[in-house]
């Protein structure tokens, strides 16, 4: 029986020395099963019990038991040090851990030419006090026509090739960003300065210069005695600022929206020219933006009383805007995936 008591006093010493040496998660667990595994040393140890006396289990017995119980508790305790010492060096790692250090035949990404221009547009309003609206590109058919004045039997829904859905009979795919003007009223009443840029959708064939989905953003300004004044040097204002031309000229001309009243067209001077080239067809101007004074009856859907506030809206294709500033010849590369042309922005 002594040389059982010696046996188990050498194992505990023995046992605590090694999970104390143990350095990694590998080495404790193969101190586990030395020593408290099926064929471990305290198991071989406990079944020694059956050959000794009554009394004698009496004395060895709880010694057993407190080999047991120590040697679980000291593997527990030093896996929850392992863990945490793991911890602690995978944060000191991910701490200094450099996203800038560049591997080798590593392919690099690049923003989209989408992101660019919106960025640079954002910051222009932004600067002029103007904030960011979104809306739905699902759209129901009051916010898309009606309360732009554009109800079922006017002549003007001819303009728009819509693509409807066909499980609701009022719901469509936006055909512009003018719906957001409506609900950004309803939303923030007035005064009101936000600009809008978004996907807009339209059943038409694909081709250099046209496809079913592009990008519009609109402008919207509403306040007291809001005049045609205000929209073209805002336009100026916007424009002389993407293409960083201090003189540029504007050039208005009538034409007609449903959502507007008097409607414009607005054309700005040429910014690669000052004799006529291929880009403006000679012309020294570009056609870019239809605008004019909000009508009546929108400022009315949005809530918004005609007799107190006026307002001026503008809007223009962003690709349209894009090719125009970076040289491109086909509005299908924007959706493309030649990397060629991705990777100059």
């Amino acid at each position: 029986m002594n040389s059982l008591k010696d046996e188990i006093q050498k194992t505990k010493t023995e046992l605590e020395h090694a999970i104390k040496q143990a350095s990694n998660e590998e080495s404790l667990e193969t101190i586990r099963i030395t020593y408290l595994g099926r064929n471990g040393r305290i198991t071989t140890l406990m079944e020694s019990l059956k050959k000794l006396s009554l009394e004698e289990k009496r004395l060895v017995g709880p010694l057993l038991n407190d080999l047991k119980l120590c040697a679980e508790s000291l593997w527990c305790e030093r896996g929850q040090v392992l863990m945490h010492e793991h911890l602690c060096q995978e944060a000191k790692r991910q701490e200094h851990f450099d996203v800038t250090v560049y591997r080798p035949n590593t392919a690099l990404g690049s923003l989209h030419i989408y992101t660019h221009i919106i960025r640079q547009i954002e910051d222009i309003f932004t600067s002029m006090g103007y904030a960011r609206a979104d809306g739905p590109e699902i759209e129901t058919e009051y916010y898309n026509f009606d309360a732009l004045n554009i109800p079922a039997i006017h002549p003007a829904r001819d303009m728009y090739d819509t693509i409807w859905i066909s499980d609701f009979s009022n719901m469509l795919l936006r055909t512009h960003t003018s719906p957001v003007q409506v609900r950004a009223m309803e939303e923030r009443g007035a005064p009101l300065a936000v600009f809008v840029p978004g996907r807009t959708y339209r059943h038409e064939a694909t081709d250099a210069t046209h496809d079913f989905m592009f990008s519009q953003v609109e402008g919207l300004f509403i306040d007291k005695n809001v005049s045609i004044a205000n929209l073209i040097a805002t336009s100026k204002a916007f424009l002389s600022a993407l293409f960083e031309v201090k003189d540029l000229a504007i050039r208005v001309r009538p034409s007609y929206f449903p959502f507007v009243e008097p409607g414009l067209e607005i054309d700005f001077s040429c910014p690669f020219c000052t004799t006529g080239c291929s880009l403006c067809k000679k012309s020294g101007f570009i056609e870019l933006m239809g605008a004019g004074l909000v009508h009546p009856h929108v400022l009315r859907c949005g809530g918004i009383d005609p007799d107190i506030y006026s307002g001026f809206a503008f809007g223009f294709g962003l690709e349209r805007l894009a090719m125009i500033k970076y040289g491109i010849n086909d509005i299908r590369l924007f959706h493309g995936n030649k990397l060629s042309f991705l990777e100059q922005f």
